[in-house]
């Protein structure tokens, strides 16, 4: 079911971003950079293990997994994490825990786009990707 995030994705559309950040607890600086980077999204896959790379003239961030296994996350905004991605429904669930909170990211695709939902709390951001010509 991983292989059809597989690829390279292009971010096109973002909404409620910099709520999303704010519940976060990113400070302004960050916040400020965040916004107008334009990060791509490669998904590959290595017998079990997935990887997820995001990079932008910013920030650049890779994650290594298996599917249903906690490991350890840094995040772009620099968060210690707690983090397990499941799949459900056909869509790939990225849950992260630290000092007490906990945010979801759920990837899925509509319409030849992923779309990642970001949820914290009441706050939920979008961000729409589309799978780059390469």
């Amino acid at each position: 079911m991983v292989e059809a995030f597989l690829g390279k994705w292009e971010l096109v559309n973002t909404e409620n971003f910099e709520a999303y950040m704010v519940k976060l607890g990113v400070n302004v600086v960050l916040r400020n950079l965040a916004k107008i980077a334009k990060p791509t999204t490669t998904i590959s896959k290595e017998g079990d293990v997935i990887t997820v790379a995001t990079d932008s003239t910013i920030k650049s961030t890779k994650i290594h997994f298996k599917i249903g296994e906690e490991f350890e996350e840094t995040t772009a905004d620099q968060r210690k994490t707690k983090t397990t991605v499941t799949m459900d429904k056909g869509k790939m669930v990225q849950t992260q825990q630290w000092d007490g909170k906990e945010t979801t990211l759920v990837r899925e695709l509509k319409d030849d786009d992923l779309i990642l939902t970001c949820t914290m709390g009441d706050v939920v951001c979008t961000r729409t990707y589309r799978k780059a010509n390469s």
